[in-house]
């Protein structure tokens, strides 16, 4: 019979680790006497990251006194306590490749269900003082689980853990931990897990993703940011045209010079472009929209020219019809979705580049969804692509435009150049009509996508519906991580100059990797303020997966499951030669 041995909580604390401050509740303390159980948590217990811990399909955390027995012998370790692994019932019996998900226990007064093995995170390794832990945990089969609270009671320690019911499909927790993260996802077993009804919501998306995807590597846990992968490469292609869009806006078509078919690229993606302003000095690389139609035979890419910006300015005093330029496969999951819903194209100033190819797109296929092009910028001097967009929304059964001048010109015309004067807001999305159940493309500066993510929100439109994309740089995501200063990116003070160049793309920071400074590119990047995603930091989760544009990794630890081909794992990876990564 299997019995409860400790009841653990705590609330969330802040920690020192590694300079930064950590907001956490892995530190779960065994109380006396009983506990009672509510849909969340126990009393007196507390998440301190609700995006990955609790929530009613992991309100209580279960692990097994056999595990630990495991963990000592394996670590060489005898210092543990009850609530070690951060879990709120250390339980003895309800080992994870017994415990199906759906199986109901009483425990207690309370009545529980089985919902998913646990998704380890770096915390853990903090708590265990071993940085391998969530891999090791992960591997081992040696989960534990989270419960959903069916019925709320009182549980205690002695308490006896009687099985009230079975989950349909018989799959146990350890089989379902590694269905999702070793690199065997069989198909049959996919569809059998997706048929367990106490699964929960994430982990069923998980699943789906993998059933639904062709693509290479993990698709249940690859992130959005990476989710389309290209070969890592740069190709060279010869400028065909060169044309002056506005004051302070370049073209530059380019086609391969064997007249050999491009990638196609999806509307919205981009390009990696390496330039060589110092002949013998380091490469310069930049991420350029792709601005024009769908195309096999050329490429748009439009730049703008900043009073101090290198690569605009090399690109305009140097670049030449005729001359030859290193571009990476297109790449990005700024793309425009398929469906029926009306869209949105919001963009500012170059912002305007891969939302007028989603333009193209829609006028290519004949779109009859409702389509707003919502643009800002200073005057006429200053709006690109004004004549192509005309033409394009003149092509849409169901397109119109809205332009907000925010400095019109004396020749500018209210009504036939632009529509208002000032800068796009709340209120102008009522006059212009933005349709809340739309599907939303934001691009532009920083500042204005801030504010329009805001205005969009107060408008009513979902957030999932606003898809964003960022140039410089990319969203950060550091699960735990307060009180941290966002510093633009920069040259680690210990940078020398040996070792293989690590390349930035979107961050314009090229580093030198020094094995005895790192122990993976996620430090360098963090050395350099360059914005990630990470959560477990070894290999687990593939938070941290990213495109590899150029070069080659080898991989210390091993991760469960590669990344897509032409992605990479920057928490576990180290260059071999120089590389170039899309962050």
């Amino acid at each position: 019979m299997a019995r409860l041995l400790s009841v653990n909580v705590g609330l969330p604390r802040d920690i020192e680790w590694k300079g930064r401050t950590v907001h956490t509740a892995i530190w779960k303390d065994p109380i006396p006497g009983r506990c009672r159980v509510g849909r969340l948590n126990l009393d007196g217990d507390g998440q301190g990251d609700l995006a990955g811990h609790g929530g009613e399909q992991r309100a209580v955390f279960v692990y097994q006194i056999e595990s630990y027995r495991y963990w000592q012998e394996q670590l060489g370790r005898s210092d543990f306590i009850h609530g070690q692994f951060g879990e709120n019932l250390t339980v003895e019996g309800l080992p994870d490749d017994v415990v199906c998900i759906g199986d109901r226990y009483q425990i207690g007064s309370a009545l529980f269900e089985v919902t998913q093995p646990r998704v380890t995170c770096y915390r853990v390794g903090i708590r265990m003082k071993e940085p391998r832990m969530p891999a090791l945990l992960t591997s081992s089969g040696r989960p534990g689980f989270y419960l959903r609270v069916l019925q709320e009671g009182e549980v205690g320690p002695g308490d006896e853990i009687v099985k009230v019911g079975e989950g349909n499909e018989r799959m146990t927790v350890a089989e379902i931990n590694a269905l999702l993260y070793s690199s065997d996802h069989a198909r049959d077993r996919l569809e059998h897990a997706l048929q367990i009804e106490a699964l929960s919501p994430g982990w069923r998306s998980s699943f789906e993703a993998l059933l639904q995807s062709p693509m290479s590597g993990n698709a249940g846990l690859v992130p959005e940011a990476a989710a389309h992968p290209a070969s890592p490469e740069f190709r060279s292609h010869q400028v065909t045209a060169i044309d002056q869009e506005s004051a302070d806006v370049l073209s530059l078509t380019m086609q391969s010079p064997n007249d050999q078919p491009l990638p196609t690229a999806m509307p919205g993606q981009y390009v990696v472009v390496r330039l060589q302003p110092v002949a013998g000095g380091p490469p310069l690389f930049r991420s350029y929209s792709l601005s024009g139609p769908a195309s096999t035979e050329r490429y748009r890419i439009s730049v703008k020219i900043e009073p101090d910006g290198v690569a605009g300015t090399y690109l305009r005093e140097h670049v030449r019809v005729g001359d030859a330029l290193d571009v990476s496969s297109p790449r990005g999951s700024f793309i425009l979705q398929s469906g029926e819903r009306p869209v949105v194209l919001l963009s500012a100033g170059i912002g305007a580049t891969p939302v007028l190819a989603m333009l193209y797109s829609l006028e290519a296929e004949r779109s009859t969804r409702q389509v707003l092009w919502l643009y800002a910028a200073r005057d006429r001097e200053h709006y690109p692509f004004a004549a192509e967009v005309h033409r394009l929304m003149l092509a849409l059964t169901h397109g119109r435009s809205y332009v907000c001048y925010s400095r019109p010109g004396s020749g500018d015309k209210i009504g036939e150049d632009f529509d208002a004067i000032g800068h796009l807001s709340r209120s102008v999305f009522d006059e212009a009509g933005v349709p809340r159940d739309a599907d939303v493309y934001l691009c532009g500066p920083n500042r204005f996508m801030a504010d329009m993510k805001e205005a969009l929100a107060t408008s009513g439109v979902a957030r999932e519906r606003i898809h964003v994309e960022i140039f410089n740089g990319s969203e950060s995501m550091t699960p735990g991580i307060v009180g941290a200063m966002t510093r633009a990116p920069h040259l680690p003070k210990d940078d020398a100059n040996t070792g293989p160049l690590v390349s930035f793309a979107r961050s314009g920071i090229a580093a030198h990797w020094s094995a005895s400074a790192y122990q993976s590119i996620l430090e360098l990047a963090e050395a350099c303020d360059v914005p990630v995603r990470w959560s477990c930091r070894t290999g687990v989760c593939h938070s941290c997966e990213s495109g590899l544009i150029s070069g080659t990794v080898v991989y210390g630890p091993e991760p469960l499951d590669k990344p897509a081909d032409g992605n990479l794992l920057v928490c576990c990876s180290q260059p071999i030669r120089d590389v170039v990564i899309d962050l």
